[in-house]
């Protein structure tokens, strides 16, 4: 609520539209799964299990296992391995991962516990960080009857007396699950290879600490599945799918790199812990003062990386038209609104109360913000983009906290509505402009 309300109150284009949200797995991969069954172009399976691909020129072909063992072939235009950290379509491709392999090996536990959140007596939250030699955590899921505790510990039987140490009091509860996961910060070489493509943690393995990874798959998916949509529809150039690997994977580095700020703050309070943290003594008190203060400025690396979040844009992209200069610093813990070629359209509240990227609305095609009231002519560029058979709408918004916020009466959008071009006037070379950002 109070994000929703800071969000309301923003005029200068440094908020998002939605605040951040807290979903646990559970809860959305059965959202997501309802979602995808109810479209008339997805057909999901279940039970299945990629064997092995080949491509040619013009399809991919994969052969895939049934629960039951029953082989089938499926063949496809294009193929995009989804398929997680130990990504079979990678290790196929001969993709190597380069980073920082195995820094930690933790267990997980799954805990179902009827009371316990309404007995914390130290206020209601999502995360709770333990001072001790595990290096624990509790994550309260979305029932607030699931628990998920992660700890260092040596066999998955500890873990059922590592929650009863964490929570500290007696407490009836059922252990459902223990696993192991290691934390890697890892970069694929390669996001793909042909007409087979890569994305999520298949190509980017990071700490949760800041909650990058999925955020990341998601980008992944947007850029990829806009570009495919428009290869398929047949108005894509060739430039438009070379682009997702130059796009995607500066910003799979980024927050890679984002991912390791992160679990550095972690680190340096952690370091502190001492087992005479818990005793009552002024020695004790001493270092309890100490830890809070040094994981008060640290743990803020892991959840207010609004940078690493929003500030994105592609540089360096084909698809974009380049400005002079080196465009805006990247910082992992700001966010400055721009609508420097490559960057997201920032949030922008218009005056009948509605969202600039509602009004633009969420289609497949491109869009040209016309702002201030500006008198440019720009039909050409219609009419270059409907030469190369893509959509462009073109959007007369006279308010005045777009113009002011985004600096320039015209603005080129893609579908995914990450600036393309910027200008006060229409575009010497429309044709130029229009066959660069489709692909061509």
């Amino acid at each position: 609520a109070e994000a929703r309300a800071q969000i309301e109150k923003s005029e200068d284009g440094n908020q998002p539209l939605e605040p951040y949200q807290l979903i646990s797995q559970y809860t959305l991969e059965p959202l997501l799964k309802s979602i995808a069954e109810t479209l008339p172009s997805v057909t999901v399976r279940y039970g299945c299990e990629l064997v092995s691909f080949e491509q040619d020129e013009s399809s991919v072909t994969a052969q895939v296992k049934a629960s039951n063992g029953a082989l089938s072939t499926l063949r496809a235009a294009y193929m995009v391995g989804c398929d997680g950290g130990g990504s079979l379509v990678r290790r196929q491709l001969g993709i190597d991962l380069s980073g920082e392999a195995n820094i930690q090996q933790l267990r997980q536990a799954l805990y179902y516990c009827e009371d316990l959140y309404e007995r914390i007596p130290i206020g209601k939250g999502r995360h709770y960080h333990v001072a001790d030699a595990e290096g624990s955590f509790l994550i309260v899921q979305d029932s607030t009857r699931h628990f998920t505790l992660h700890s260092v510990v040596e066999t998955d039987s500890e873990m059922a007396g590592m929650f009863e140490r964490v929570v500290a009091m007696p407490i009836k509860y059922e252990m459902l699950y223990v696993g192991q996961w290691r934390m890697n910060l890892l970069l694929a070489d390669r996001y793909g290879e042909g007409r087979v493509f890569l994305a999520g943690d298949a190509v980017h393995l990071v700490i949760p600490t800041g909650g990058l990874g999925m955020n990341t798959g998601v980008g992944d998916a947007i850029d990829l599945s806009w570009k495919l949509a428009a290869t398929l529809a047949g108005w894509g150039g060739p430039n438009l799918l070379a682009a997702y690997e130059i796009e995607r994977r500066q910003v799979g580095a980024r927050n890679v790199a984002a991912s390791g700020f992160a679990t550095q703050g972690r680190r340096r309070w952690r370091a502190l812990y001492r087992p005479e943290i818990r005793q009552p003594t002024a020695a004790g008190a001493a270092l309890r003062q100490e830890f809070a203060r040094v994981a008060d400025v640290e743990q803020h690396k892991a959840t207010e990386m609004i940078g690493a979040e929003l500030g994105y844009r592609y540089a360096g992209s084909p698809l974009i038209a380049a400005e002079p200069g080196e465009g805006p610093k990247h910082d992992f813990m700001t966010y400055v609104a721009t609508t420097w070629p490559g960057a997201r359209l920032p949030h922008v509240w218009l005056d009948d109360g509605s969202a600039m990227q509602d009004r633009i609305g969420y289609g497949h095609g491109y869009t040209l913000l016309r702002l201030g009231g500006t008198k440019a002519d720009t039909s050409a560029l219609r009419r270059a983009f409907a030469a190369v058979g893509a959509t462009l709408q073109v959007l007369d918004i006279a308010d005045e906290r777009p113009r002011d916020v985004y600096g320039y009466d015209l603005l080129l959008l893609r579908p995914d509505m990450h600036v393309v071009w910027r200008g006060n006037d229409a575009p010497a070379e429309p044709a130029q402009l229009a066959a660069m950002a489709t692909g061509h």
